[in-house]
């Protein structure tokens, strides 16, 4: 049974970061709050917990999964990315986006797309997720919570709790989101251009 935390979603308690990060890299599957709806998220070197994560969405590996980052410090270790894509970003984030990129070495291979070898980005708008990162110090491997036969991300935890906690390490109650997917902007051929329309704007990149 999953263990289930309550966080303040202004001043999230350090102390249960510390607990969440220490569970993530001993390999723990976790639901967390986004901007755009909750998310599953596990350390990005670990295999077994994204092989977990598979099951649970019921996706295959060729999903386009996401490395959700605090700021855009180590977009460069990751994404293959040119000064204009950069500024660009720079200026529109953190923010519902989900950037889509051509990956580098540093991305584990099972991560990246298996045709492009593309890989998502993304920098929250969320005082919970920004906290989790600052702590864990590094990218944190994500997907959206959508669950099979799903067309939307969940967004209730008490619900998420009720279907999940069978499933997953640890649940991060930031309260109830409401559905607000990102918008998703493709940059893997150089020019960005707008893949889905969400919560972000998606007037810079048109």
């Amino acid at each position: 049974m999953s263990q289930f935390f309550y966080i303040h979603p202004d001043n999230p308690q350090g102390r249960l970061m510390k607990q969440a990060v220490s569970m993530i890299r001993q390999g723990a599957v976790i639901v967390y709050p986004t901007d755009s709806g909750y998310a599953l998220g596990c350390h990005m070197g670990d295999k077994k917990a994204l092989d977990r994560i598979c099951r649970i969405r019921n996706i295959e590996k060729s999903h386009n999964f996401t490395l959700v980052c605090r700021d855009l410090s180590e977009l460069s270790l990751y994404a293959r990315i040119d000064n204009p894509a950069f500024r660009l970003i720079k200026n529109n984030t953190p923010g519902a986006y989900t950037f889509i990129f051509k990956g580098t070495k540093d991305v584990p291979k099972r991560l990246l797309n298996p045709k492009k070898k593309t890989i998502g980005i993304r920098v929250p708008d969320n005082v919970i997720a920004q906290a989790l990162l600052a702590e864990l110090g590094e990218p944190l491997m994500s997907t959206t919570l959508i669950m099979p036969r799903e067309e939307t991300a969940e967004y209730d935890p008490e619900h998420i709790r009720d279907i999940l906690e069978h499933h997953v390490d640890l649940i991060l109650n930031g309260g109830y989101l409401g559905e607000k997917p990102s918008t998703i902007v493709d940059f893997s051929d150089g020019d960005g251009y707008v893949v889905r329309v969400g919560e972000g704007d998606p007037a810079p990149f048109e």
